[in-house]
């Protein structure tokens, strides 16, 4: 017979951004997280029914609205801790309301997570633990989940199947973008594959082959 999985995940895109909300969880106790639990907080509880999940805990990648803006709302409703991301992001939470009636994303909140993360930091989720990574550039304070026996990273919105993260906004550091991919996710491995914030998983070995901004290639 074969054991099961480590970890287990199902990705359901929330907000009108599709943003791609997580609910990863341990098999051996059935125990899990929502990581960037944005909006449609209805459909994320029942997938979490569906599966047979007990929710314990919301994990935030960063502080922009479509991965954060319910997740006080969330985390009231379900009386579970918030964890993430790093502080550097406070001043994008603390700005949810005003961010949310900007793009049409009514009920958003501010928030106070409950513990703030920094690289080399771990959280749990049931019986698994995952590693913290600090990548910032998109935003300051970005912050990555990585359960190494399942290689497995949920990389918010640092980097996606083709392309990177949008530096534009405030506070945000291109080459702090590219510094924390290469130097950071790089690393975990060609055979790493990564939940993005927004559009199809890939693998860190696919984007150093064929990534227009970050391949192996272009930073040559």
């Amino acid at each position: 017979m074969t054991s099961p999985p480590p970890l287990q995940a199902v990705i359901i895109p929330v907000t009108p951004l599709a943003q791609n909300c997580t609910l990863l969880w341990c098999p051996a106790t059935m125990r899990g997280a929502f990581t960037d639990p944005g909006g449609d907080l209805d459909r994320l509880k029942a997938v979490a029914r569906q599966h047979g999940v007990t929710v314990e805990k919301l994990l935030i990648t960063h502080g922009h609205i479509d991965h954060c803006g319910l997740a006080g709302v969330l985390a009231a409703d379900l009386g579970v801790p918030i964890e993430g991301p790093h502080p550097d992001d406070k001043f994008w939470i603390d700005q949810a309301p005003a961010v949310g009636a900007q793009y049409g994303l009514a009920g958003a909140t501010a928030f106070t997570p409950d513990r703030w993360l920094h690289q080399g930091d771990q959280v749990t989720v049931g019986n698994l633990v995952l590693d913290v990574l600090h990548c910032p550039g998109h935003t300051p304070g970005h912050v990555v989940f990585h359960h190494a026996p399942s290689r497995l990273a949920i990389v918010g919105d640092v980097l996606f199947q083709g392309s990177i993260g949008r530096t534009d906004f405030p506070r945000g550091n291109y080459q702090d973008l590219i510094d924390a991919i290469t130097g950071r996710l790089w690393p975990l491995g060609n055979d790493t594959a990564f939940v993005p914030g927004h559009g199809p998983m890939s693998t860190f070995g696919q984007e150093r082959a064929r990534n227009a901004f970050v391949s192996d290639a272009m930073l040559a």
